[in-house]
């Protein structure tokens, strides 16, 4: 999610648990022979070789490998405490048209994204690239109060719940993700994301289903760009390349398998 939250009470709770239920890894991602030379994988558990921080060249502090998985290592943070994370970008190359793949899973309350087209130079990913929203559908609005928020965004009504353009496989802020297609896990069990761009469709991917499709830069895109959260960002999504990014919104995260196929 986006990282500008107007500042409100809010309490909370981290929850990090294994899950025993499967991701379409096996099915997608887990099988390098079978997959050839096609992939490049951009995190394989043993290396943070190419990834650094967003305008910086180094990671921040927070971001480690444990247990064979990318890992931003923090407590859940308040949003009344939140002054803006440390995100990072896999800096070794620029992508245009691709298609990533990765699984992660967040503690209770959680909150975190996928950047693309990464252009650097800005005071951060957001008002640039566009988002594959992650965040935790069921518990964060209990967590974090989003009132002042939403309001602030012009939602009047019921502004303390999180808005189908803020859950998970959302195009954050742009397009929101199909409800009745999701099949989200619970906080603290892996889920598996897709995203697929080319010029002519951009299509976001959850746990094996696709949730959601659209077409950049048409008239469709043109008209939500300038109509709400990004109205005041002139140069959000308009870079046709960039590097990939991935978001730290003050809370633990936990990334593996990370891989990318060019187009």
């Amino acid at each position: 999610m986006s990282k500008f939250f107007i500042p409100i009470i809010a309490v909370g709770l981290l929850v990090s648990c294994n899950s025993s239920k499967k991701t379409d890894a096996d099915t997608i991602s887990s099988s390098k022979e079978k997959e050839g030379q096609s992939w490049t994988y951009l995190f394989d558990g043993s290396s943070l070789e190419g990834w650094r921080g967003y305008n910086s060249d180094k990671l921040p502090p927070g971001w480690v490998i444990k247990d064979s998985t990318l890992t931003f290592d923090t407590q859940l943070g308040l949003e009344q405490d939140y002054t803006g994370g440390e995100d990072i970008i896999f800096g070794a190359k620029e992508f245009d048209n691709f298609e990533l793949y990765l699984e992660w899973k967040l503690p209770k309350g959680g909150n975190s994204g996928i950047f693309y087209h990464v252009q650097e130079g800005y005071d951060g990913p957001p008002v640039v690239s566009p988002e594959y929203q992650l965040i935790d559908d069921e518990n964060y609005a209990n967590i974090h109060d989003l009132t002042a928020y939403n309001t602030s965004l012009g939602y009047t009504k019921k502004p303390n719940e999180l808005k189908p353009l803020q859950r998970t496989a959302s195009d954050y802020a742009m397009h929101p993700a199909d409800s009745t297609k999701k099949n989200l896990y619970p906080a603290g069990e892996w889920n598996s994301s897709k995203i697929v761009f080319t010029p002519d469709k951009v299509e976001h991917w959850l746990n094996g289903k696709q949730v959601l499709s659209f077409i950049p830069w048409s008239d469709d895109w043109h008209k939500k760009k300038n109509s709400d959260k990004w109205k005041n960002s002139p140069d959000y999504g308009k870079f046709k390349t960039g590097y990939i990014g991935l978001q730290d919104h003050s809370s633990p995260i936990w990334f593996r398998n990370i891989k990318i196929k060019e187009l």
